[in-house]
């Protein structure tokens, strides 16, 4: 992977994570909650116990149903069925409202980005199983490490807006929390699967459990997956292999998770421009010799343990390192750069509810180094500096109930230092610059009647810059550019104050969840110029900006064997005013929409299951146009696009086939794009029509 992606920073973030999974069978059928996975019994009163006290973590940091915060939670019934290889944003982009995604391949599979409320991944925060999974320097995560991820996740929930209290970077645009399949099951079991598709795809992935046996658990499994790509020479492949091993007492447990991930892809971070596509609709300008290779590892050990007041404490220890490089060509030269990190962390997380007061605190502290190393090929070293940083936050969060008003307040605060070790040959000395924040959050649910309520909070919230900001897209601070940026004061922190107001339906035919926000900027930190040479993004300070929208997020089923379900936003979001200085001479921008940031979006689905081993769906999705720069002009859009994808699923017996058509109707737009310094439009285009099919075998 190379620094500087389009909606990414200057380096690759590897980030960690941890995960454990066991499969279920893939057949699924209508229930109160959409459609749910008919699986074997598999939670008796040994395991659920043990359950209860795996998921710790997760309930300290999830907000609950009766939090006043915009939410949506993906079962694994909902996961198994919408799954079927693809990246984690192009999943969740139609599962939740306000998510939009791209990919560079013009496939499913590859570097895949997400937007929240139309701002970048860096500012969301993203935790599995409590642990965070955001690079420390960059803040971003490149899920293209976890090839085959959701097939070891029990549930996702995203949170919109400030949220609640996390571990590890900002909750600034949301939060998405992974939950891993438990490791503890009553039955021993596994699966396997064999996928094949357009363009060369290829996946196959296996399962093991051994079930509980005398108070130990294991699980395992393996994944292998690999596209040519849509676009000229974009082929992917990753790999992947999970094991989660566990202890279960009455009252503790025990567990060691192992990660071990690996990427190769030929690189195409470059979108193209609208008259190369014309003559290639498939076109990639990067050279086919331009590669990414990078592995990960990650280790945790956790201790969980139920405790006699009724409350329940975990502790998790977690060491992840990463190393790879990629190539860069500037004709007639060629780079290469590496990359390698190690990081250790810690997260601590308490809950105890006393009749109507529940309460969870957690504390998170981590530190982290990343070696950068430049090359100017075939051996010739032009930089070796190592990035430092360390962080440590701690939360409290508080809900009473009081007739029929929840309360909830829940207060945040957070630590973080970066610290620069300059190349020996770089003429400058060690630097370093902190930054502290308090993030603060309130609100109320009130229950309005049997399966409606309503509820407002308001929290704010600050956000460091990320190394790449601090550096204005350089990846080596030396006694050239010293002067320029050294002191690290050229982009300050941001900060947001997030209003919600919302209502929620839970009805046996008809669920509802509406709500309106403002999110009000201070010291945006946003993209004010085109990419550099080699794709990093330049971002400034723009002082006041603000995204105001309405979110709905519906599923009806009142008619017999059918689901219909949806979600849309209308929003409105202006940047006040900044310099724009990508087109040369410095220009002020007033009353600008900011990028990437459609007015509308929405998706929307029918399921049908007409008899009890056949399952349909139809899906479709609209995305409004969006600006590919802040400047609001007409040459430089996203235009609108709606697709169409559906999907078919029979079982018989423990063997299941899935056939998966995707953009049905071939539409040949854009999922997003950028601006070059030289004012040149290039787009990314959207996932081609392509077909699927997959078969499962259940044991």
């Amino acid at each position: 992977m190379r620094a500087g992606r389009p909606e990414a920073s200057v380096s690759r973030g590897i980030a960690h994570g941890m995960a454990t999974a066991v499969a279920l069978p893939f057949f699924l059928s209508a229930s109160s909650s959409g459609l749910a996975a008919q699986a074997r019994p598999d939670s008796t009163r040994a395991d659920s116990a043990a359950r209860r006290i795996e998921g710790v973590s997760v309930q300290a940091i999830r907000a609950g149903s009766t939090a006043p915060i915009a939410q949506k939670t993906l079962e694994r019934a909902v996961l198994t069925q919408r799954h079927y290889g693809q990246d984690v944003p192009m999943l969740l982009m139609n599962a939740a409202p306000s998510l939009i995604a791209h990919t560079e391949t013009g496939t499913q599979w590859g570097y895949s980005y997400l937007r929240l409320r139309g701002l970048d991944q860096t500012r969301i925060n993203i935790t599995i199983d409590g642990v965070p999974l955001n690079d420390m320097e960059d803040q971003v995560l490149y899920f293209a490490n976890f090839a085959d991820l959701l097939s070891n996740v029990q549930s996702v929930q995203v949170q919109r807006g400030v949220g609640t209290s996390t571990a590890g970077t900002a909750s600034y645009a949301g939060s998405i929390n992974f939950e891993t399949v438990p490791v503890a099951r009553q039955d021993a079991g596994g699966d396997v699967q064999l996928q094949m598709g357009s363009f060369g795809a290829q996946r196959a992935t296996a399962s093991f459990n051994s079930g509980l046996q005398n108070g130990f658990a294991t699980y395992g499994r393996v994944s292998a997956l690999r596209t040519n790509g849509y676009r000229d020479h974009s082929g992917v492949a990753g790999r992947s292999a999970f094991l989660g091993a566990g202890w279960f007492g009455t009252r503790d447990i025990v567990k060691l998770t192992a990660l071990v991930g690996q990427l190769y892809d030929t690189l195409s971070y470059t979108g193209a421009t609208r008259e190369e596509l014309a003559t290639n609709w498939r076109f990639n300008p990067l050279a086919p010799n331009e590669r990414d290779k990078f592995g990960q590892q990650l280790v945790s050990l956790a201790w969980s343990r139920s405790l006699n007041n009724g409350g329940s404490l975990n502790t998790t220890v977690y060491r992840n390192s990463a190393s790879g490089n990629y190539d860069y060509f500037e004709l007639p030269d060629r780079y290469r750069f590496n990359l390698a990190h190690t990081w250790y962390g810690v997260t601590s997380v308490y809950n105890v509810e006393r009749g109507a007061l529940t309460v969870n605190t957690g504390v998170n502290a981590n530190t982290y180094q990343r070696a950068h190393r430049g090359y100017f090929q075939p051996s010739t070293e032009l930089y070796d500096n190592t990035g430092h940083k360390q962080d440590a936050s701690g939360f409290v969060k508080l809900s009473y109930a009081a007739g029929r008003a929840t309360w909830f307040a829940d207060m945040q605060g957070r630590w973080a230092r970066f610290r620069y070790e300059p190349s020996a040959n770089a003429e400058i000395t060690e630097r370093s610059i902190d930054w502290t924040f308090f993030n603060p959050k309130a609100g109320v649910t009130y229950a309005l009647g049997a399966g409606v309520s309503a509820f407002a909070s308001y929290g704010i919230t600050g956000r460091e810059p990320a190394r790449n900001d601090l550096f204005a897209g350089d990846d080596d601070l030396n006694a050239g550019n010293v002067d320029a940026y050294g002191d690290f004061t050229r982009v300050k922190p941001e900060q947001l104050r997030d209003f919600e107001l919302g209502l929620n339906l839970r009805k046996t035919a008809f669920d509802l969840s509406a709500n309106v926000y403002s999110m009000d900027f201070r010291n945006d930190i946003a993209r004010i110029g085109a990419p550099t040479a080699s794709g990093s993004i330049l971002r400034r300070n723009v002082g006041s900006s603000y995204r105001r929208g309405l979110e709905l997020d519906w599923a009806y089923r009142g008619i017999d064997r059918v689901v219909l379900a949806g979600n849309a936003n209308w929003s409105t979001n202006r940047i006040a005013q900044f310099t724009d200085s990508s087109r040369g001479t410095p220009v002020v921008r007033r009353n600008v929409e900011p990028l990437l940031t459609p007015r509308f979006t929405s998706a929307h689905r029918v399921e049908v299951t007409p008899v009890s081993r056949l399952w349909l769906s139809l899906e479709g999705r609209y995305q409004s146009r969006a600006f590919l720069d802040n400047t609001s002009s007409p040459d430089r859009v996203l235009p609108d696009y709606y697709t169409l994808d559906a999907t078919a699923r029979v079982s018989a017996g423990p063997v299941t086939f899935t056939l998966r058509g995707q953009n049905l109707g071939d539409t040949r737009k854009f999922g997003s794009g950028a601006v070059s310094s030289s004012g040149r439009v290039r787009y990314f285009i959207l996932p081609a029509r392509a077909v699927f099919l997959t078969a499962a075998y259940d044991f």
